[in-house]
């Protein structure tokens, strides 16, 4: 569903005239046919069933939202770098760019639900020292996937663990 809507805006983009999001949508979506190229190649390995291959290797919305978060943080890391550069004219594109993006997102959590969240697991993990870390955001990501940003997750973690 959500790569139908993705399809139909980059239409709606070309008719308006929005080159700026046509392209990014485009770009989005080549990313999308790359994760299904990557899904299919390893499908093919145990799947000869031509019909099973074409199912199989289609996205999920859960995946297609993994592939918006990863362009999402390519950009606001993009935006970091333009910005220190003194490239602030790229960093507000790059930026833009991520706000669109953020749309097609989830329902982003708030800081409070993410940490009522970490202090859950680190709790039931029996989790109190920062050698823990890796651990807790494996556990805290699988219940947040999609729903919140990892490096607000990473800070967090790494405050409760700090106290």
């Amino acid at each position: 569903m959500l790569k139908e809507k993705l399809q139909q805006d980059v239409k709606d983009a070309l008719k308006a005239g929005d080159s700026e999001k046509r392209v990014l949508l485009g770009m989005v979506m080549s990313a999308i046919k790359n994760r299904e190229f990557e899904k299919r190649s390893k499908l093919s390995k145990t799947e000869t069933d031509i019909t099973k291959l074409e199912e199989g290797s289609r996205l999920n919305d859960e995946e297609i939202t993994e592939v918006l978060s990863s362009e999402i943080k390519k950009r606001k890391e993009a935006a970091e770098s333009f910005a220190k550069g003194g490239r602030q004219d790229l960093a507000e594109k790059e930026e833009k760019e991520s706000a669109i993006l953020m749309g097609y997102m989830p329902e982003q959590m708030s800081e409070d639900e993410i940490r009522d969240i970490v202090k859950k697991t680190l709790a039931e993990l029996g989790l109190k020292n920062i050698k823990d870390m890796g651990r807790a955001i494996g556990a805290i990501m699988a219940q947040v996937k999609g729903k919140a940003d990892g490096t607000m997750v990473s800070r967090i973690v790494k405050e409760e663990l700090g106290k």
